[in-house]
């Protein structure tokens, strides 16, 4: 692999620590959900942290594949639903909903769109096989 970009962040105290990225941009505290038993509160977690990546990344894949098929997406929105959860084993698991919300476009046009975006982001080639990924068309309602 020829490396474009490398991002190095260190978390110390795991969920309830402090997470920051070598160069200063992420710098925050972290707090355990209070589903898992935590405060929860105004600070963020692995999960949401995830979520966000995941939408961003694939929001780009998107704009890469809608440009190859010279369709604009308007004011589009990519919403990454991350679940943490136990499999029938009482191991812990993650799932991913991705939304995405393309304006104007047709169904046959928006699904063409998302699924090339799914295999081509990095965050769905790395989950592939591993974690439940569901992928949503949100539509214009007529």
């Amino acid at each position: 692999m020829k490396t474009l970009y490398t991002a190095t962040v260190t978390t110390k105290g795991a969920r309830h620590g402090h997470t920051t990225s070598d160069d200063g941009v992420l710098d925050m505290k972290l707090s355990m959900p209070k589903s898992l038993g935590g405060e929860g509160g105004k600070f963020s977690n692995p999960e949401q942290l995830f979520a966000a990546g995941y939408s961003a990344c694939f929001g780009s894949a998107l704009e890469a594949v809608a440009k190859d098929h010279k369709v604009d997406l308007g004011d589009f929105s990519v919403t990454a639903i991350i679940d943490l959860g136990k499999t029938e084993e009482d191991e812990l698991q993650l799932a991913a909903t991705l939304d995405c919300y393309i304006p104007g476009v047709d169904v046959e046009t928006g699904e063409k769109l998302i699924n090339g975006a799914h295999e081509i982001c990095p965050y769905s080639r790395a989950t592939r096989d591993n974690i439940d990924v569901t992928l949503n068309l949100l539509v214009d309602e007529d």
